[in-house]
């Protein structure tokens, strides 16, 4: 249960998190000299304060119900990890109504920060095309490509596993497609997001060039 609730809780917060981090690339694109007076370290707090308390609501909602089923029969899971679906799939009761409840609350999680990126990238587009600098265009794209490859990853793996009818799932397909927002995009994170900096690129060379001289 604690497993199942922490899982939740991060892929739920990880949603929020995207749309956040979406809203913030708006903020330093469309409107880079009041960055810093409006994206303050309170506001930050605050963005962050609620994407977590958003995805633990999502984890104090489904774990209590999953525990309340009962399991007949075998207790192995066909998964790396205690996911809903994956569990829903032991139990020996009718959880039709439970997953179309899950069904619309994932919906419901997808919604908004979806609509919340599209509707930031829909700004930065704007606000690119009227760039007169090519440069400034360079620096736009590159600041959005490493946020929207993650988005789709991670997305797209949560569309195909809580929103896709359960006649389209396998246990090698659940077992493969959670792998990208498991372990794909955590470990795409520093090298997305790090390896872009100067800074950050600059310390890794240095750091090969003393060992490869050592």
């Amino acid at each position: 249960g604690m497993q199942m609730f922490l899982y939740v809780t991060l892929v739920g917060s990880e949603f929020f998190l995207l749309a956040a981090m979406a809203y913030d690339r708006y903020m330093a694109i469309c409107h880079p000299l009041r960055y810093p007076v409006l994206m303050t370290h309170r506001v930050c707090l605050f963005l962050a304060s609620g994407c977590w308390l958003l995805g633990s609501v999502d984890g104090f909602m489904l774990t209590p119900i999953t525990m309340t089923f009962p399991f007949c029969g075998s207790r192995e899971i066909h998964h790396f990890f205690f996911e809903v679906p994956a569990v829903m799939v032991l139990s020996c009761s009718d959880t039709s109504l439970y997953e179309t409840l899950m069904y619309l609350c994932c919906v419901l999680m997808l919604l908004i920060p979806v609509m919340i990126i599209s509707s930031s990238y829909l700004l930065i587009l704007l606000t690119i095309h009227r760039m007169n600098s090519a440069e400034g265009r360079k620096k736009a794209f590159a600041t959005c490509s490493s946020h929207l490859t993650v988005v789709i990853l991670f997305y797209g793996a949560a569309i195909y596993t809580y929103m896709l009818p359960s006649s389209y799932h396998t246990p090698e397909k659940d077992m493969m497609v959670s792998v990208f927002y498991t372990i794909l995009t955590p470990v795409l994170n520093p090298l997305i997001y790090s390896l872009r900096n100067k800074d950050v690129m600059g310390a890794l060379k240095k750091m090969l060039t003393v060992r490869i001289v050592l």
